[in-house]
């Protein structure tokens, strides 16, 4: 029996697509990405006009299962494998004509941050918080983090991947990123009304004019993301990735080539 990482409905017009492994922080690896593709594309058949993406559990995303990366034979190829694959989500959810809204309700890390930042309208609670941290161990970013410069701007992007600070959900909306905050109880309550207005208006409209927003503010999502797949790819096989990967999953600092 297929696990089930991520879980689909469709009603009204509207797709909610949710994170279902909560329990261990919604990690994304082959097999969540693969339902996630999934849930995608099945949004996009049903013809669905808003797409909500939220999870379950304290976390929006941890990351990248770093243990599966640790454990690759070639790290190398499962790495590239990977990130092609949440690469085709992020840019099928940029290129969608339905408004995609995220519902942040806990941390999202790695790779969450940039697939919860690839929604057109992005919802968090007070609570929630956003980290790249890819270069805590070694890697650098991927799943669209590199598209962020367009919503936070170079130097805020750049202080995110080299220190590994944490966005605040407030850090968050006065930079641009979050179109609301709201109290962590409140915040189903405030997705179900911006759902609710989405879903009223007209569907041309809301769809031509986020891809006119979106192309004057990334005309070439795709070429963004292939760098991203091949910058990773390489560092996940390099000695710093490696040590990096290792010292996370042993629950130890990393020792990095001088």
């Amino acid at each position: 029996m297929t696990e089930t990482f991520v879980r689909y409905e469709h009603a009204d017009g509207v797709a909610r697509i949710t994170l279902a492994d909560g329990e261990r922080g919604n990690p994304i690896h082959h097999a969540s990405v693969a339902q996630l593709h999934d849930a995608v594309r099945s949004a996009a058949r049903d013809g669905a006009r808003v797409v909500v993406l939220a999870a379950e559990g304290r976390f929006f995303s941890v990351g990248g299962d770093l243990g599966a990366f640790a454990g690759a034979d070639d790290v190398a190829a499962f790495i590239d494998d990977l990130a092609d694959a949440l690469h085709r989500v992020v840019s099928e959810l940029v290129r969608s004509d339905a408004v995609v809204v995220s519902v942040v309700q806990g941390t999202a890390a790695g790779a969450g941050f940039p697939l919860a930042a690839a929604a057109d309208v992005v919802l968090a609670a007070d609570s929630a918080k956003f980290s790249l941290a890819y270069t805590k161990v070694g890697l650098s970013p991927d799943g669209g983090s590199s598209l962020l410069v367009h919503t936070l701007g170079l130097h805020r992007a750049l202080r995110l991947a080299l220190l590994g600070d944490l966005l605040t959900a407030q850090e968050a909306y006065d930079a641009g990123l979050v179109a609301r905050v709201v109290p962590a109880g409140d915040l189903g309550a405030a997705a179900e009304e911006v759902v609710s207005v989405l879903a009223a208006g007209s569907a041309t409209a809301n769809a031509a004019a986020k891809r006119l927003l979106r192309e004057v503010a990334a005309p070439s999502p795709e070429t963004a993301l292939r760098k991203e797949t091949l910058s990773i790819r390489e560092l996940a096989a390099s000695p710093d990735g490696r040590e990096g990967v290792a010292a996370f999953v042993g629950k130890r600092a990393p020792k990095f080539n001088a």
